[in-house]
């Protein structure tokens, strides 16, 4: 016996979800299978709107609710520094330390050859455009300390020399393959306070 169609269209969806088998997806139409009808409503139109509701912000291309976003329209924050994150949720990691006053650039990822990313498919264009329109005096290297973010950061320091700006990268208490969203607060904020120019 086979799952009614819709059933089976639900299971496909959830299993192209990232670490999402085909059992674990079944589970989760099950469950919604049995949750309370408002709920699931609230749940369907939290998913349209997903889209609808975000945007990706022009000049650091952070995911956002406006453009440009709440950080990179803030006066008081010092626009001078630049921290570059491989993603939006790397970024929020470093702001939930309230540590960092600075502004922030998303690359879209980290230099993978494995997976081939290159380079050229992330955000480094947009980067060199903003070091020429501002006054950029340091950039910080926040990637996650394993291979891609090192061959990351070696690649941006080459990258960065002609511009003779100061260039520093997370420091003490991140160990070599730690993913910076599932760091505490307090080692993100001794990563940001001791960290080493490159």
């Amino acid at each position: 016996m086979r799952y009614p169609a819709s059933i089976q269209n639900l299971i496909d969806h959830f299993s192209k979800l990232p670490t999402v088998g085909p059992k674990t997806a079944e589970r989760y139409v099950f469950y919604l299978l049995k949750a309370h009808p408002e709920w699931l409503q609230g749940f369907a139109q939290a998913i349209a709107e997903l889209k609808e509701k975000t945007t990706v912000c022009q000049t650091c291309l952070t995911i956002a609710e406006t453009n440009p976003c709440s950080i990179c329209s803030d006066q008081k924050r010092n626009h001078s520094i630049i921290c570059l994150v491989a993603d939006t949720r790397d970024l929020l990691a470093i702001e939930s330390t309230k540590q960092y006053n600075g502004l922030y650039h998303v690359l879209g990822g980290v230099i993978n050859m494995i997976e081939d990313i290159k380079p050229e498919n992330l955000n480094f264009k947009q980067l060199l455009n903003r070091l020429k329109q501002n006054t950029v005096k340091e950039i910080i290297l926040a990637f996650n300390p394993d291979l891609e973010g090192e061959t990351t950061s070696m690649y941006i320091v080459k990258l960065l020399k002609p511009y003779k700006i100061k260039v520093t990268r997370l420091a003490k208490g991140l160990p070599m393959g730690a993913d910076l969203e599932y760091a505490d607060e307090i080692t993100l904020s001794n990563a940001l306070k001791y960290r080493n120019e490159m």
